[in-house]
């Protein structure tokens, strides 16, 4: 452990060096190197928080923040290191790293063992420019680093939506809102992450907003005429207008004109049933890459230069959506551009903005800005690989619990089941037909009308609301209620917060109308103050805790004070807060507010298993049993396509529980035109055909996910209301859902290892493949798990699709992968077509693995797993840990739970079966029976025959 200096002594080095350069410091953990660059005075604090963990803070202040991080928890070891200097850097030195700071510039060099590279601050690029909101002053601020090669991956920074997987060259802006989930950490291939401690707004990539298209084009209408576009309104019915259009900007409500209109565009039009177009030339002054950010909702296409660069795209009209693309143009060479809008609402939103080409080198650099930090504030996590980087990141954040074991089992959902009987029935249904399913869920406006907020329900449709949660229990199901941290103004609830000073004021001066009924005026509580967290929970005990529901569904955490208003109105309606403004504490607001929930139930019932999910998220999110959800997405095949890359991204988050609405939660009109036309002798029409396909599809994705859920608007979501018994829609939805059941032990056993050893389920292919150039890149398959590849199809009527199965280039062997369905191997690694017949999604199994699987169930905990079916494929030696504990308490965290190691050696072609050396539990069986099975070339089934071995847990050696 380094020595630390007396303070006099500190203040003696610290005047002899004033005048002659830098100056340096020792601190708690590491060193303060004090330099002169452009921003000036400029200190660079280093400090050690593991042997792989590496924290750094720069600022231009005097003194660094002593404010707490929300993000990361206290860290209990003080690990050991070493200090040197030289005339030109001072080091640190772990047992894993060397940490290099340069005297002259502070810049930053983390460096293994070896002298190889993990991550190299880029000299003199911070940033630091003060900023001063509501009073309090601090800085907006940037910080560069090396791009560590060409073939580099970055992943992570959340779950977004323009369907973009590796971010290395790419931009994201970081902010929450509706289907947008920002989370500030990037896991890179190179077998490092970047936790970039600040909860404003952020940028990844390139620092500077996007342009209107004037800023950085010139412009030329239909006419010929400089300085505008053209825009044409053709109404359904009445005159046409044309105008010119100086900017294609109509992306949210004008404030000014108190919300009731979209800004910039036309006043009066009626936009429902228009079609719109925009045309003219762009041409620029400089030759490169633009990239552009398209919002819209409606259905819209652009072509630029005469070629479609973005095909019809559809989204809600009340919750738009942003897809970027990139167009290579030429210096003062015109191109014609022509946008096709047919806004589909009364009000919709149309948006085309773009950025002016920036160098490979400066693009593929990573780069991330903060609007309104006390500092630059983060921390390197190094590591052998991404899982390494991942659980520093839980080391830091927090560890991830385990879920309730009936959370990794179906969940119904609709939007939204009007009354308890509904509720109660549709389990009933699912009882009768004999789908598994574990949990229904309860969404908004189980309330009264003007009731958001008072906890109650409306008793004209919840009679008895605790009968209605009984009857639930008894047929062995869970309920899940939406609780939102909105409130209207009239109710007891925001009183209660208002007395206190613990709700947002904006809403309410501005008087802003919800879209429910006449429409009522109300807002959000603060939840970044800890005693309106308690508020929060002890009214949720009250009024449903009683009731007996078994987990929170936390709706709008962004928080969602208003839809499509711009971001700075955003950061008004929820601000300031408790901890300062809005600008500066913009993103976190879900995980403050799960802390409530979490926080609050283990306080009242310690033993019982808290599940929260949660519609936004942020980094820390894991360490309070918090799942999320990608919003309200659409129902359209590229936004099922959109989801895979959504969710991949958001488990390389570090956080491992994701789930989305199967299905997509928005329809388009012609789906629900096709349900109600739907001829009443069971001829499909074209439109509800394609609906079935689409769920049928989504389905099968959604069934390796770490949650399996469905939820939307009508057409309603249970099985039977998608397409009836026999259709193939419906006989793939019951497969994957009977599967998802008997794959539960393998399942739970991930959620097991998740918490104890940091390990992500869902598994974009780079982590298990860092080092191979196409699957850096493959966003589309994904592993769930260390023995299943899924390959979601995600196109209408396509019966084939290509699936990458990657080699690991690290050993002398060659992967060998097999068909889930069918046990057949696949000849060849690299790009391969495979079926993809109506009922079946592309699914293998990677040779050297063992899947545990049980019986048919109706529920997740129905039978005892008394007798697992332990499949295992050959190809190379491996091992899988079986987890059981009693899955709804917190015994596990006490050590009552039991670990069965299945070891395989393939020289020997032996099968080892191992109880581990750990406590036992309630309930935890003494002995059992495997069925052991050779997957190779054999079709799967749970009862397919095999080796039967009795186990008591004494060690049992299985010849295969």
């Amino acid at each position: 452990m380094v020595k630390f200096m007396k303070t006099a002594t500190l203040f003696a080095l610290a005047a002899m060096m004033g005048a002659c350069g830098p100056q340096v410091r020792d601190v708690e953990g590491g060193v303060v190197v004090k330099v002169k660059t452009d921003n000036g005075t400029e200190q660079v604090r280093v400090q050690v928080v593991s042997p792989e963990i590496i924290r750094v803070s720069a600022t231009v202040a005097d003194e660094f923040s002593t404010a707490a991080s929300l993000v990361v928890v206290p860290q209990e070891s003080k690990p050991s290191f070493e200090k040197s200097e030289t005339e030109e850097s001072v080091v640190l030195k772990t047992s894993a790293l060397d940490v290099v700071i340069s005297k002259a510039t502070g810049a930053v060099q983390v460096l293994k063992k070896d002298g190889t590279p993990v991550l190299l601050e880029e000299a003199g690029s911070r940033e630091f420019q003060p900023i001063e909101v509501e009073g309090t002053k601090a800085y907006t601020v940037r910080q560069v680093w090396q791009s560590m090669g060409d073939d580099e991956g970055y992943y992570g920074l959340g779950q977004h939506q323009a369907d973009e997987f590796n971010y290395k060259g790419k931009n994201e802006e970081l902010f929450q809102y509706n289907t947008k989930v920002s989370v500030p950490f990037v896991v890179s291939n190179k077998g490092y992450g970047v936790l970039w401690d600040s909860y404003s707004l952020c940028r990844f990539g390139n620092p500077n907003d996007y342009s209107q298209l004037g800023e950085i084009f010139k412009l030329t209408n239909a006419d010929g005429k400089e300085g505008s576009i053209t825009g044409t309104y053709v109404p359904a019915e009445g005159e046409t207008i044309v105008r010119d259009e100086e900017k294609i900007y109509f992306e949210h409500l004008d404030r000014d004109a108190g919300l009731s209109k979209v800004i910039n565009l036309p006043d009066g039009f009626p936009f429902m049933g228009s079609k719109v177009t925009y045309t003219g030339e762009i041409e620029p002054s400089e030759s490169g890459e633009f990239k552009f950010i398209l919002y819209y909702a409606g259905y819209v296409k652009v072509f630029i230069n005469n070629e479609l660069v973005v095909p019809e795209r559809w989204r809600t009209a009340w919750n738009p959506n942003s897809y970027k693309f990139s167009v290579d143009l030429e210096a003062g060479k015109s191109v014609p551009l022509r946008i096709e809008w047919e806004p589909d609402g009364a009000v919709s939103y149309c948006g085309l903005r773009a950025l002016a080409p920036v160098s490979d080198e400066e693009q593929n650099k990573m780069s991330w800005w903060g609007e309104m930090q006390n500092e630059i504030d983060y921390y390197v996590i190094a590591g052998h690989d991404m899982d390494d980087v991942i659980s520093g990141y839980r080391q830091l954040t927090g560890k991830a619990q385990i879920m309730p074991k009936w959370a990794m089992g179906y969940w119904q959902s609709r939007e939204r089941y009007q009354t308890q009987d509904e509720m109660v029935g549709t389990l009933s249904e699912f009882r009768k037909r004999q789908i598994p399913i574990d949990n229904i869920v309860l969404d908004w406006l189980h309330w009264p009308q003007d009731g958001w907020g008072s906890h109650e329900f409306d008793p004209a449709r919840f009679s008895d609301p605790k009968k209605m949660v009984d009857d639930i229990h008894a047929m062995n199901g869970r309920v899940m209620v939406s609780v939102w941290p909105k409130f209207y103004a009239s109710t007891d609830h925001f009183k209660e917060f208002d007395a206190k000073g613990w709700m947002y004021q904006q809403a309410i001066t501005d008087s802003i109308k919800d879209w429910v009924g006449p429409g009522y005026v109300g807002s959000f509580y603060d939840a970044y103050h800890p005693e309106a967290r308690k508020l929060f929970w002890s009214q949720m005990q009250d009024h449903y805790y009683p009731l007996g529901f078994d987990a929170w569904w936390m709706d709008a955490s962004e928080p969602n004070v208003r839809d499509c208003t711009d971001l700075q109105y955003r950061k008004d309606l929820c601000g300031p807060t408790a901890l300062g403004p809005s600008a500066q504490y913009f993103n976190a607001y879900a995980l403050v507010n799960a802390d409530a929930i979490y926080n609050g139930q283990r306080s009242v019932d310690p033993d019982k298993r808290v599940f929260l999910l949660t519609r936004s998220g942020f980094a820390g999110l894991q360490r309070y049993s918090t799942a999320t959800w990608s919003g309200d997405i659409a129902t359209r095949w590229e936004d099922m396509k959109a989801q895979i890359s959504a969710g991949l991204n958001f488990a390389v988050s570090g956080i491992p529980y994701w789930t989305m609405d199967i299905g997509g939660f928005c329809v388009e009109t012609r789906y629900v035109d096709g349900q109600n036309n739907f001829d009443k002798t069971g001829r499909e029409n074209a439109d509800q055909k394609e609906w079935r396909e689409l769920n049928a599809r989504w389905f099968q994705f959604g069934a390796f996910c770490p949650l399996y859920r469905a939820h939307g608007q009508f057409p309603l979501r249970e099985p039977w209301n998608i397409a009836p018994k026999g259709h193939p829609a419906y006989e793939s939805i019951v497969y994957y859902s009977r599967l998802r059941y008997q794959l539960m032990p393998y399942i739970y056993s991930l959620a097991g290892m998740t918490h104890f050893d940091d390990y992500t389920i869902m598994r974009p292919l780079v982590m298990d493949y860092p080092n191979d150039a196409t699957a850096m890149n493959i966003g589309d398959q994904f592993m769930f798990g260390p023995a299943l590849m899924a390959a979601p199809v995600y196109e209408y009527g396509k019966r084939q699709r290509e699936v990458y199965f990657p080699n690991d280039e690290d050993t002398w062997y060659e992967d060998t992968w097999y068909d889930f369905y069918t046990g057949k191997k696949i000849d060849k690694t690299g790009l391969v077509s495979v079926d993809a017949p109506y009922d079946r999604m592309p699914l293998f199994v990677r040779g050297g693995s063992i899947i545990p699987v049980g019986p048919d169930m109706q529920w997740s905990d129905e039978k005892p797993a008394d007798a697992l079916t332990i499949y295992v494929y050959t190809g190379k030696s491996t091992s899988f840990t079986l987890y059981e504990d009693e899955g709804t308490n917190y015994n596990y965290e006490k050590g009552q739970y039991s670990e069965i190691e299945f070891e395989y050696i393939e020289e020997s072609r032996v099968l080892w079966i191992k109880k581990l050396g750990n406590g036992d539990f309630d309930g935890m069986l003494k002995e059992r029976e495997f069925n052991i099975v050779v997957g190779n070339g054999k079709p799967f089934s749970n009862t397919a025959k095999g080796i039967k071995v009795k186990f008591d847990g004494t060690d049992v050696k299985v010849q295969l």
